[in-house]
């Protein structure tokens, strides 16, 4: 009898055994033969050198299952045991796919520009409206190249401006004072990668969070490099973030122009980096705009009345 030890590598042990262990106790049953005991993300099994082979080939077969779709199901167990492919089908529109196994792609012609501006860039600007998607669609790049192994790390990054109110003193270390300015990250990211995955990812640096004025001096390679709200940096800010950039890098820089929360004599960096760099080969630039807007249909009525009133009082006040 051989011993054989299996490590889950990139894949969250609890969503590859289950609720209560379901998917290994359906293993077992499917090879009666084989003496298998999981814990933690290392799978022993012991039986005869064929028997472990093929189970070996049933792993990897749900392993990458589970790497794609975050889980697995009784039906991709059944289909791995007979040596089948567990993909559901390739979609060449599908971004990435959330934890509960469901596509995300774009959902609209602005955001498939957006996908397909990063296949052919290094660095992109995406300017548009509030939920327009175009910091979520980022976010599912960066999962995406995570996930198939184009870059070792995900780093996220967003001035810490407030929206009109003082927040005050906020306790703890570095990322707990962070933390609150990047949530609408964290919530993305959420939907993507599961708990306990994305808590091991942040406890190792795969995904990094990298306060604005912490970013000098770094050269960041091997990552996909997120900057969000960037309309609330200055030029000094973005110049110094952009020439962060080092080598199997790619940087979305995202924000909207009709939310600067600055001082009124201060200038946006965001707008400063779009007329500095317009004609900058290997920059692709994305605008989006109420068409794009994915959340509740309110928000683009919230957001057209607001630009008429704006229009309406630039009338008055000349």
């Amino acid at each position: 009898m051989i011993e054989r030890h299996i490590i889950l590598e990139g894949i969250d042990p609890a969503s590859f055994y289950g609720a209560n262990n379901v998917h290994m106790q359906m293993l077992k049953k499917l090879h009666p033969k084989l003496r298998i005991v999981a814990r933690d993300n290392i799978i022993k099994v012991m039986g005869d050198e064929d028997e472990l082979e093929r189970f070996n080939k049933v792993i990897d077969l749900l392993r990458e299952h589970c790497i794609k779709y975050n889980s697995i199901n009784e039906e991709a167990i059944i289909d791995a045991v007979n040596g089948k492919r567990t993909d559901k089908g390739t979609d060449s529109h599908v971004i990435v796919y959330n934890i509960n196994g469901r596509p995300i792609y774009p959902r609209s012609e602005n955001q498939c520009r957006l996908v397909q501006e990063f296949t052919k860039n290094d660095m992109i600007f995406a300017v548009g409206p509030a939920g327009s998607g175009k910091t979520y669609t980022a976010i599912a790049l960066a999962v995406r190249a995570l996930k198939n192994r184009e870059v070792r790390k995900i780093i996220l990054s967003r001035p810490a401006v407030e929206a009109g109110e003082k927040l005050g003193f906020l306790p703890g270390d570095m990322r707990d004072k962070i933390d609150p300015y990047l949530q609408p990250l964290y919530d993305a990211l959420e939907d993507m990668i599961p708990m306990a995955k994305l808590k091991e990812y942040m406890d190792n640096n795969v995904i990094q969070i990298a306060p604005l004025a912490f970013m000098r001096g770094r050269t960041l390679n091997d990552a996909i490099v997120i900057l969000d709200e960037a309309q609330n940096t200055t030029p000094q800010q973005i110049k110094m973030f952009l020439t962060r950039m080092g080598n199997n890098t790619k940087m979305i820089i995202t924000g909207d122009l009709t939310q600067i929360d600055l001082p009124a004599k201060q200038q946006s960096g965001l707008i400063h980096a779009l007329n500095v760099l317009k004609d900058v080969q290997g920059i692709g630039f994305i605008t989006l705009n109420k068409k794009d807007i994915v959340r509740h249909k309110l928000v683009t009525r919230i957001v057209e009345a607001y630009d008429t009133y704006d229009k309406e009082n630039s009338k008055n006040e000349q």
